[in-house]
């Protein structure tokens, strides 16, 4: 039997943070202590239904920002359709 990690470096990724925001973003990194993510977005509810926005408007998006593991409630590997999305949003290649 074939066991598949839920994740890996350079995927896109799904977090539920403390403060009750969710939101996706490629992982770069991890370790013990944080989890290093590139190009992260915050998942909105929209009249057409779920958007993506930038997740912090004072920084350039395509740095890479660490994101410390006591803010994280949970996390896993994003849906396959909101996953192109967000590739999609943030290379401008649609998939």
């Amino acid at each position: 039997m074939l066991i598949e990690a839920p994740y890996k470096i350079g995927d896109n990724v799904s977090f539920k943070l403390s403060s009750g925001e969710e939101i996706i973003a490629r992982l770069e990194k991890e370790d013990d202590n944080s989890y290093t993510l590139k190009k992260p977005m915050v998942l909105i509810a929209q009249q057409q239904g779920l958007g993506l926005a930038p997740f912090m408007f004072s920084v350039s998006p395509d740095g890479k920002f660490v994101l410390n593991n006591s803010a994280v409630s949970c996390m896993g590997k994003t849906e396959e359709q909101i996953s192109k999305q967000y590739t999609e949003k943030t290379t401008g290649i649609a998939l």
